[in-house]
C-alpha cells in the first residue's frame, strides 16, 4: 500500500519537475495604455522584458507610467498564474486520483 503512495509521489514529483520546464518556455504578455507599456514574463513567473514607450519616460508622465506599468505586470503574471496552477494541476491529477 505504501509503496504505491510513495511510487505516486515521486511520480507527480517528477511530473511537476517537467511541468516547471514547460513553463519556463511558456510567456505571456500584458500590457496597458494602449500597448504603451507591455511586459512578458514566463510561466514560471519571471519577468522576461519591460518595453515603455518613450513618450511615458518624462518626469511629468512619472505617474502615469508606474501605474501603467503596475497593470501591465499584473496582467502577465495573472496569466502566468492561471498557466503554472493548470500544470501543476496535471502533474498532481494523478497522484491525487490514486488516493481519493
Amino acid at each position: 500500500m505504501f509503496g504505491n503512495i510513495f511510487g505516486k509521489l515521486q511520480e507527480a514529483q517528477q511530473k511537476m519537475k517537467e511541468g516547471k520546464v514547460r513553463l519556463s518556455q511558456i510567456t505571456i504578455d500584458g500590457e496597458a495604455g494602449e500597448g504603451r507599456v507591455k511586459v512578458t514574463v514566463t510561466g514560471n513567473r519571471e519577468v522576461k522584458s519591460v518595453d515603455i514607450a518613450p513618450e511615458l519616460c518624462t518626469p511629468e508622465h512619472k505617474e502615469e507610467m508606474e501605474d501603467l506599468l503596475i497593470t501591465a505586470l499584473n496582467r502577465a503574471l495573472k496569466g502566468a498564474e492561471s498557466a503554472w496552477e493548470a500544470e501543476m494541476k496535471n502533474a498532481a491529477g494523478g497522484m491525487l486520483g490514486g488516493l481519493m
